[in-house]
């Protein structure tokens, strides 16, 4: 069974309105001639013949009378959809908005997030949930908004992306700690005992590419998950921690923080999302009290 032409919709909205063919032909700039071939159609297609001569004039039949507020209906609905957005109006919007973040983005970017959000739009709720691993899923199906992480090779690749902030490692002892005191040089970091965090288990990374290098390998007595718990082993251990400096500020308060004494390279913290949310005027709003935060604490 072929399908209607949804445009005879429009016609049959407006040959309604007017009760006549020449009306209806000066409102859609047709010839009278080319309104007369879409009321035949419509006849056709409704097996009705929803406008009949009456006098000098057309006057709607029973079915065209029952059709005449459901169509009405359809059309100022398929306009609001194809309508661009309306000016968003934060104050009235109520919604929840997910961000998958890694451990210390919540932290360090949260608080001033939240109360700028919060300023805004008082009926908008964020909720960060974290990131276990680089699995684009949550944003294709739709269980995350927004999430932030290093675009790698795992990352799909329809996914939008912007850059966030550029952030280095460095090492974090506890005070008092005899990394505290005195140059940290490759060989005084290598020799200590290091809490490695790894999602997926691994005991390497390029800290350890660059102390080989130099002839060099640390001791890696301890691998953890997340940033957040290698800094509070550090801080009442003897353990060395080696940690993103911007993505764990607050994190860190109380310890001592020093140069690494390798080269690494930096790493791109970006904004992830899914295409569908690209044109969303309450999800863009967000994106943007996002990089504008990240971009203060630059």
């Amino acid at each position: 069974m072929s399908r209607p032409d949804l445009n005879l919709l429009f016609t049959l909205d407006v040959l309604l309105a007017e009760g006549s063919v020449a009306g209806a032909a000066r409102r859609l700039r047709l010839s009278p001639s080319a309104m007369s071939r879409a009321l035949a159609r419509l006849r056709e297609t409704t097996g009705d013949p929803l406008l009949v001569r009456a006098g000098r004039g057309l006057v709607p039949t029973p079915r065209a009378i029952e059709l005449r507020e459901q169509v009405g209906q359809l059309v100022q609905g398929g306009e609001a959809v194809l309508r661009p957005a309306e000016k968003l109006d934060l104050k009235q919007l109520v919604r929840t908005f997910t961000l998958r973040t890694s451990e210390g983005f919540v932290e360090n970017f949260g608080p001033d997030l939240i109360a700028r959000v919060g300023d805004e739009a008082p009926g908008v709720r964020l909720c960060f949930v974290q990131k276990s691993d680089k699995d684009s899923k949550p944003l294709r199906d739709g269980l995350v908004d927004l999430e932030t992480g290093v675009v790698g090779q795992s990352t799909a690749p329809e996914l939008r992306a912007q850059a966030l902030l550029r952030d280095h490692f460095i090492g974090v002892v506890r005070m008092g700690h005899p990394l505290s005191q005195g140059e940290v040089t490759p060989s005084r970091y290598a020799a200590g005992r290091h809490v490695y965090v790894s999602r997926q288990g691994v005991d390497k990374g390029p800290i350890d590419e660059a102390l080989r290098a130099v002839g060099l390998e640390r001791k890696i007595v301890t691998i953890v998950g997340g940033f957040s718990t290698s800094l509070a082993l550090a801080r009442a251990s003897d353990l060395i921690a080696s940690v993103p400096e911007r993505h764990t500020g607050n994190l860190r308060e109380g310890m001592h923080s020093f140069p690494l004494p390798v080269s690494t390279p930096e790493i791109t913290i970006s904004l992830l999302w899914h295409p569908r949310l690209d044109a969303d005027p309450a999800h863009r709003w967000l994106r943007g009290h996002v990089r504008h935060v990240c971009a203060a604490l630059r």
